[in-house]
Formats: C-alpha cells, structure tokens, sequence
C-alpha cells in the first residue's frame, strides 16, 4: 500500500460541497462496470474500482491536512510526554469495541450484513487495546488507572464523541470512515518511529506495546485494505458519506487543542503523585 498521501496536498478535490467529488467518483465507478465480460476482466475492474475507492478516501484526509494548515506543533516529545500520549491512546481505545458491536447491531437490522460482519470484525479486533496503553503507562512507573482518571486529552475525547455520534446515527455509515482515517494514519509510523520513541524512553522500559499495534508495523495495513473493500462495494453516495467521515475525522486528528498543549511544569506536577515506588517492567 502506497504512503504518498501527504505529499501533494493540494491536489486533493475534496471539497465541502462534495458535488464535483460526487460527479468524478461516480462516473468512475460507471465507466468501470460498463467494461463487464469474463473473469479477468472483472478482476481488474475490481482492482481498479479498490485503487480508485482508496484514492477517494486518501484525498480526503489530505484535504483535511490541508485545511488545517497550521504552524503549532505538539511539545517535543518527553517520557513524560508519553505517558500522556499513551493516556489519549488509551481513552481513544477503551470505546472502540463497544461502539462497534452497536454499530454492528444496527447494520444487521438494516439488512446489511457485509457491514455488520465488518464492524464485528472490528469489535474483536480492536478488544483489549485500551489495556495495552495501560500497561505502557504501568511500565513508565506510574499508576495506570489513575493516570487516565487525572489525564483526558481533549482531543481524544473529541474522536470518541464524534466516533459515538456516527454510530448513533440514523445510518452508522460514518462509522467506516472514522474507522479509516484512524487506522491509514497509524500506518504512516513505521519501525522508525518506534525506534526514536524507545530511544526517548529509559533503559530497559517497554512502553510500546500499543503503538506497535497500530502502527505500519501491526496489522494496521491489513485492516485498512479489508476496509477499502468493503467500500468498493458501496454505491457512489455511499462512498462519499465514508469520504466525509474520513474527512471529519481527520480534522479532529490534525487540529491543535484550542485550550493550548499542556505545559511541561503542569504535567509533571500531575504525574508527580502517580509514580509507584517501584516501576513495574514487563
């Protein structure tokens, strides 16, 4: 899977109104299935109907790094700094299962049952996950369960609402494309990254584990192609709904905290009280 999504943002053409998106994705899809014939055609109608169908959804995120467009940056990253990291990882994470299964839920009530079968993949998948950011916290020397009661990053409460609300919705559709652009930007951090983060971190401390699961390295990749495929077989308006949510969501991804990173002094002071006496290393 190709990782040049954010290389050439302003050839992205998602736009607000979704009319010109619309009109190009569907005559797309037309053209395709007006090839028909034989077996290996309809393969290659099928692989270019998935390339197109993640193109759509890429763009997407691209537009929204676009529209972003800011200068602020998160703080430099410090061991304390990723504990509170692993604190948005773990809220991010803790709602996901849960969410699915009701989306799920109401998929199959629909009729719908290649995207409840999807969605309860993803609830199995995703089982669990929230424990692993708890056992990094664990593993920095601190108490897990308290760190995330004192620390909730606002901007992983702002994907949890938004991720609520599409499932809530008369069509959870939205669902699919929240789902997207989480994992597609988990696969743009690869070995590398790991590696600088564990540099960050003290000696002999293994405080990874969740980003090892939603990096370039895990599975991510996998789940973001059975996810395009499942796409592919939507109607064009279909496809653009998910197209949104991508969008949405990863406007919630890039846009800064509107209250302003949290200062170095007031997480240590936070954190201070919640180190164990012993750090716990697994």
């Amino acid at each position: 899977m190709r990782n040049d999504l954010l290389i050439n943002t302003k050839s992205a053409c998602f736009v607000p109104d979704e009319t010109a998106l619309k009109t190009d994705y569907t005559q797309r899809h037309r053209s395709s299935s007006a090839k028909g014939g034989d077996r290996t055609i309809s393969n290659i109608i099928d692989a270019e109907k998935i390339a197109e169908t993640q193109k759509l959804l890429d763009r997407a995120i691209a537009y929204a790094w676009h529209t972003v467009k800011t200068d602020r940056r998160p703080p430099k990253l410090t061991p304390t700094r990723w504990v509170w990291r692993m604190a948005g990882a773990y809220h991010s994470s803790r709602h996901t299962s849960r969410l699915m299964s009701e989306a799920a839920q109401r998929f199959a009530a629909s009729g719908r049952m290649n995207l409840a079968q999807w969605a309860k993949q993803k609830a199995r998948e995703e089982a669990g996950h929230d424990q692993l950011a708890l056992l990094d916290i664990q593993s920095m020397g601190y108490e897990a369960e308290a760190v995330v009661q004192a620390l909730v990053p606002s901007a992983a409460r702002a994907v949890v609402d938004y991720f609520t609300q599409s499932v809530q919705a008369i069509d959870p559709i939205g669902c699919v494309g929240h789902s997207y652009a989480n994992e597609r930007l988990g696969t743009f951090q690869g070995q590398e990254y790991i590696q600088s983060v564990e540099t960050l971190l003290p000696q002999g401390t293994h405080a990874t584990r969740w980003l090892r699961i939603h990096t370039g390295v895990g599975p991510e990749v996998k789940h973001v192609e059975e996810t395009v495929e499942i796409v592919a077989g939507m109607t064009p308006e279909e496809c653009i709904r998910v197209a949104r949510a991508c969008y949405e969501t990863s406007l919630l991804r890039f846009t800064p905290p509107k209250e302003g990173y949290i200062s170095d002094e007031k997480l240590e002071n936070l954190l201070k009280p919640l180190k164990l006496n012993t750090c716990l290393q697994e």
